[in-house]
């Protein structure tokens, strides 16, 4: 099984924004189609480094 695509910019950006409109991971997740475990993992990231950016 190979890796499933990289999220765009945008989209992880989206993620942030709907979590500080105070929108559950689960409101998230099934607006953007995205899985939960996903869009948890985007969240935790920028709340400990600041930024939801790939690392190089």
């Amino acid at each position: 099984m190979g890796r499933s695509q990289e999220l765009s910019e945008f989209k992880r950006g989206t993620m942030v924004g709907c979590h500080l409109c105070n929108k559950s991971i689960r409101e998230i997740s099934l607006q953007l189609n995205i899985p939960r475990s996903t869009v948890c993992g985007i969240i935790t990231k920028w709340k400990q480094l600041g930024t939801a950016a790939t690392q190089l």
